[in-house]
């Protein structure tokens, strides 16, 4: 029955928000540690 309700809270907004802009930030770190100074990419 414990694992109904931890579901249950995970599935709620705020932490399914906090988990996409987490894995979010994630991305762009490690896009940034990999491909520097690309903050601005001229059109080619």
């Amino acid at each position: 029955m414990q694992l109904k309700y931890f579901l249950t809270y995970l599935s709620t907004a705020p932490v399914l928000a906090t988990v996409w802009l987490s894995l979010t930030a994630v991305l762009l770190i490690v896009i940034n540690y990999f491909y520097p100074d690309l903050l601005f990419h001229p059109m080619p």
